[in-house]
């Protein structure tokens, strides 16, 4: 076949575009020769890249937004749900806006999306602008979701469909890997999350202007065909100059309300729950369950969505070349399903290194990958089979139903995973004072909650001195009673005593008469408190009026119960606005430090589930399992189009004629 490019087919009402008028009118009359169509592919792969960049960006500095807003956890999932949801619509009313044209939606609606990244974003205060922004970009994203795989369906026959599919689903991955790949080299250095949105937004604004200029798309009549593979070409053109489009067009959407369709689209959304709950909840969750910081948790996802960009475009490529989809989205299925299993085995174990959850991560990106590469191939073929005319409508059911599936997704882990919420409002501050103030939280925690509020409303409460000492020293509670009483009828006295060194005092307490003794210990006494000889013996005398046997007592425990004396006071050290902190979510972060592994457990173990579910509805899609079965298909299609062309071109003189 001839490589020169085929000229505008008859009965075309519009010239090729320009650079000027292609700034509206993208419309291609005649199908690009290869490097064209790389060229727009690679615009729509980058373009989609840019704009999963700017959704992503909120996970990454997920715990910058709850600190900076004062958000709950569950006011921070619920952004995503608002944003999920409103996604949804848009993804159903694009398919109605297809005649505006596909290339269009994605070139302005990236512009759009890059303005409000750059500038909206970052400018919001509070956490209701927040929200009324990010759904903003929700919506477009919503849209190009739609809008792009069509492109990308358009522009790429059957037969190399999962290769180019595998390149468009890097779109999602490698956004979000440029998420983290930022976020992990920046957020030490540049903490504030406004940051992070700037430069997004200056990225995706240079990427969108590209598109702008350069994107393009197919005209109705040659995209609104089925292109098996590049052979097909010449046929495709001439069935364009007759083709009635509108007819083509009548009740699509019945068409694609089929179980080989909703149903498979609601299998791959679905699948991708572990996808989704990772891509914006992976940080929280390494920094909640593992003590991984926003940089490490970040780290963490690029091994994850490196390991996915490869296999989502390799799995395209030798796909296509054993012509077949059906195997590789069971095998990838499979691949993920024993690497999610494997990854919720370590949700209980915080000892876990960063190394191992880098392998199991990498393990289970590249099952996804294998799978989601070829289920967007098989996806379209399948809606080609319904009908070809209808790849918008289709392509809008499955946005439709995975932006709902996510919302439903989101909503549950609300529910399932509740004790997150708990571990990120109030986590970090505890933290910060719990390091501060190490040793008083263990007074704290050892002495308990009322015994301490009973000594600070009555510091001389017996009762609570006692149950706090014996906890503190382990002494006997009648011993310490005894002490505290000695020391609380006789402190003049008791301070006296402390003053002569503890032999001495012994061999004065066997033996008064011991004049060498008591000579030292006069002197002892004078040189502690500054006093003449005469006063030191008054108040030795004086402190003969203690009893033996308390005396004893406190001669025995009285260390032990000064050095608990000074744990007590420096508890009195951490600032009111802290203690009353540590004494309202202190027990609730103890109790979600214990639940919180559970729960997330559960969660894993629903990923896993819906993951499984994904595999029988493999079965309903269009292709074949074997590749000798699909070659054989493809070169009887050959021959069925050469015997077209040929029929075609015997026509065209009788009708000249």
């Amino acid at each position: 076949m001839s490589t020169t490019p085929t000229a505008v087919p008859p009965g075309v009402e519009f010239p090729p575009p320009t650079l000027v008028t292609g700034l509206w009118q993208r419309k291609l009359p005649h199908y690009p020769e290869t490097p064209a169509r790389s060229w727009y592919l690679f615009l729509v792969v980058i373009t989609s890249v840019g704009l999963y960049y700017q959704l992503f960006v909120s996970g990454a500095v997920g715990n910058q937004l709850i600190a900076y807003f004062g958000l709950s956890f569950r006011y921070f999932v619920g952004i995503f749900i608002v944003g999920a949801a409103f996604g949804a619509v848009a993804s159903v009313v694009t398919g109605l806006l297809d005649r505006w044209g596909r290339a269009n939606i994605v070139a302005y609606g990236t512009v759009v999306c890059s303005l409000l990244t750059l500038f909206a974003q970052p400018a919001t205060t509070t956490k209701e602008s927040y929200l009324a922004v990010y759904c903003l970009i929700s919506i477009v994203e919503g849209a190009v979701l739609v809008a792009t795989p069509a492109l990308v369906r358009d522009f790429s026959p059957q037969l190399d469909r999962a290769s180019a599919m595998g390149f468009w689903t890097m779109g999602p991955v490698l956004g979000a890997l440029v998420t983290t790949e930022i976020a992990t080299h920046t957020l030490d250095s540049h903490a504030d999350w406004q940051y992070q949105y700037r430069l997004c937004g200056v990225i995706s604004l240079i990427i969108s202007v590209i598109g702008v200029i350069g994107l393009r798309e197919l005209s109705p009549a040659l995209r609104d065909q089925v292109m098996v593979s590049l052979r097909d070409r010449a046929l495709v053109e001439a069935r364009a100059r007759g083709l009635d489009v509108a007819a083509l067009q009548r009740g699509e959407w019945g068409q694609m309300m089929r179980l080989d369709i909703v149903g498979s689209a609601v299998a791959i959304s679905i699948f991708l729950a572990f996808f989704y709950t990772i891509v914006s909840f992976l940080p929280v969750y390494m920094a909640t369950n593992f003590g991984f910081s926003s940089a490490q948790g970040n780290s963490l996802g690029n091994w994850y969505w490196i390991a996915s960009a490869f296999a989502l475009v390799l799995t395209g490529i030798v796909s296509d070349k054993l012509k077949v989809r059906k195997p590789f989205m069971i095998f990838g299925g499979i691949i993920s399903i024993i690497g999610v299993a494997v990854f919720l085995g370590y949700t209980d174990q915080p000892g876990t290194d960063y190394y191992t959850f880098a392998v199991v991560l990498s393990f289970i990106a590249i099952g996804s990958g294998i799978a989601y590469s070829t289920w967007m191939a098989s996806f379209t073929e399948t809606v080609e089979k319904r009908n070809p005319a209808a790849t918008a409508i289709g392509l809008a059911v499955w946005g439709g139903v995975l932006r709902t599936v996510v919302t439903f997704v989101l909503l549950g882990m609300v529910f399932v995973v509740n004790a997150t919420g708990t571990l990120v409002n109030y986590g970090p501050r505890l933290q910060t004072i719990n390091a501060k103030y190490h040793t008083e939280i263990a007074t704290i925690q050892t002495v308990g909650a009322d015994t301490l509020a009973a000594l600070g409303k009555n510091p001389n409460d017996l009762a609570a001195q006692t149950d706090a000492m014996v906890k503190l020293t382990g002494d006997k509670a009648a011993d310490v009673q005894t002490a505290l009483t000695v020391n609380a009828k006789y402190p003049d006295e008791l301070a006296t005593l402390q003053a002569i060194d503890p032999t001495v005092l012994v061999k004065l307490l066997t033996n008064p008469a011991d004049q060498a003794s008591g000579a030292a210990a006069v002197a002892q006494v004078a040189q502690k408190f500054k006093i003449p000889p005469d006063q030191a013996i008054a108040r030795i005398t004086a402190a003969q009026k203690v009893p033996v046997d308390q005396l004893a007592v406190v001669s025995q425990i009285g260390p032990g119960l000064t050095a608990a004396s000074a744990q007590l006071k420096a508890v009195s050290a951490i600032p009111a606005d802290d203690l009353a902190f540590l004494s309202a979510h202190g027990t609730d972060v103890q109790k979600a430090q214990v639940d919180s592994p559970k729960q997330w457990k559960t969660w894993w173990w629903i990923c896993l589930v819906a993951q499984i579910l994904f595999l029988p509805f493999v079965f309903i899609m269009a292709g074949h399992w074997s590749p000798k079965k699909a070659a054989e298909e493809a070169a009887e299609h050959d021959a069925a189009v050469q015997r077209e062309l040929a029929s075609l071109s015997d026509s065209e003189p009788a009708n000249q004629d």
